[in-house]
C-alpha cells in the first residue's frame, strides 16, 4: 500500500466547509478502484488543523486519484480556505505485509 499524509491547516472561520466538501471528497474517492482508504481527521487541541490520511493500491492509483473530476473540484473549491499551502508526505507500508 501506498500513503500519503495530507496536513493542512485551514482558516478558523472555514472549517465547516471544509469538513464538508472534503467528506465529500473522500466519499468519492472511495469509490475510485485504487483507493484503499481515506480518512479525514482533525487535531483535538487545534480544530483549524486536519490530515488526510490516504491510502492507494500503488502511486499510480495516487497519481490517478488527482486525475478525477471530484478531486478537482475539491482543490478548487478549498483552496481559499487554507490558512497556508497544504504539505503532502509519502510513505510505503512495511507491515503488515500485503498478500500477492
Amino acid at each position: 500500500m501506498f500513503l500519503v499524509h495530507v496536513h493542512v491547516k485551514v482558516r478558523p472561520e472555514k472549517v465547516e466547509e471544509f469538513i464538508a466538501a472534503t467528506k465529500e471528497n473522500a466519499k468519492n474517492s472511495l469509490l475510485e478502484p485504487g483507493v484503499i482508504r481515506f480518512d479525514l481527521i482533525q487535531e483535538e487541541t487545534d480544530f483549524s488543523k486536519f490530515i488526510l490520511v490516504e491510502g492507494y493500491k500503488d502511486q499510480e492509483a495516487s497519481a490517478a486519484h488527482k486525475d478525477t473530476r471530484h478531486y478537482r473540484i475539491w482543490r478548487n473549491l478549498v483552496n481559499d480556505m487554507m490558512a497556508e499551502p497544504r504539505q503532502s508526505t509519502r510513505y510505503k507500508t512495511i507491515y503488515p505485509v500485503e498478500k500477492e
